[in-house]
């Protein structure tokens, strides 16, 4: 045996045992997932088994009471609010992220260090201001008001996440469209927001998760009307205990949205969060 075969098979173990690692590790992030969808088919009682039952009759039971029990508005309100937030952020973000990377404003290092220094203030510690402020404008209990916060929320970051991407985007690109006559808002439109578009869904998904899974300012800033999803799962924890299978098929249906929007995105979302990480 040479000693370059010798060296071919110890990385080829190397790289199987880099392997299995990755494959365990994988798995022990995957399976609280997995028992979560689990439980989401069983009935209370097996779910509180201890030990946990592996095998059990499933149901759609818990799926049925969860739907009857309202989830649906939680819901819209929810795909609502992240909707709206996200276009609202990526039509906000976009031309600011371009005007810091393509065509630099002056003191864009401050423009950017502001931008991120809004992020620096725990959430917390502006509630009580935010409170009064949407109590005096009549959007207490608006999903208005959740609209204007996660886009307020979530524009800094697609900010600094989409200049990343319009700095790959190499500036002959600009002045070749505009010796051709193209406008500005025409070279945007049809040559650089193709360019990047992967950056953009990226940067959209980011939004949208956020947005969902926002909870603090819901909870103090939503009461019935504007409830969102996250605010309707606390309200499975009672003075009774908690609901396990029913909980868990409302997380799973919860859930579902933002798995499916990651799976639409994926062959865009895989090159964006690459795209603009190594110049």
């Amino acid at each position: 045996m040479t000693a370059a075969t010798s060296i071919r098979r110890q990385r080829n173990w190397g790289n199987i045992g880099w392997g299995v690692l990755a494959w365990v590790i994988g798995i022990g992030f995957f399976f609280p997932v997995l028992w979560m969808a689990l439980t989401a088919f069983k009935q209370e009682g097996d779910a509180y088994t201890d030990p946990p039952k592996l095998f059990f009759a499933p149901t759609l039971d818990q799926f049925r009471a969860v739907l009857d029990g309202g989830i649906g508005t939680s819901l819209a309100n929810s795909a609502f609010a992240t909707v709206i937030s996200t276009i609202l952020v990526l039509a906000l973000g976009i031309p600011a992220a371009f005007a810091l990377s393509l065509r630099p404003v002056r003191k864009t290092k401050d423009a950017l260090f502001f931008f991120i220094s809004t992020k620096m203030l725990p959430v917390v510690a502006a509630i009580v201001p935010l409170y009064v402020i949407v109590g005096d404008i009549g959007l207490l209990d608006n999903i208005w008001a959740l609209v204007i916060l996660y886009s307020a929320m979530n524009l800094p970051i697609a900010v600094w996440m989409m200049r990343s991407f319009f700095l790959e985007v190499p500036g002959e690109i600009l002045e070749a469209a505009s010796m051709d006559g193209a406008s500005l808002w025409t070279a945007m439109r049809e040559v650089i927001l193709p360019l990047i578009s992967p950056g953009i869904a990226a940067t959209a998904l980011i939004c949208v998760i956020f947005s969902w899974n926002e909870f603090f300012f819901a909870v103090n800033l939503t009461a019935v009307q504007a409830q969102t999803i996250p605010v309707y799962l606390v309200g499975f924890i009672t003075g009774e205990g908690l609901y396990w299978a029913r909980l868990s098929a409302a997380a799973v249906l919860t859930a579902l949205p933002v798995i499916l929007a990651g799976w639409l995105a994926q062959n865009k979302l895989v090159r964006g969060l690459s795209f603009g990480a190594i110049k």
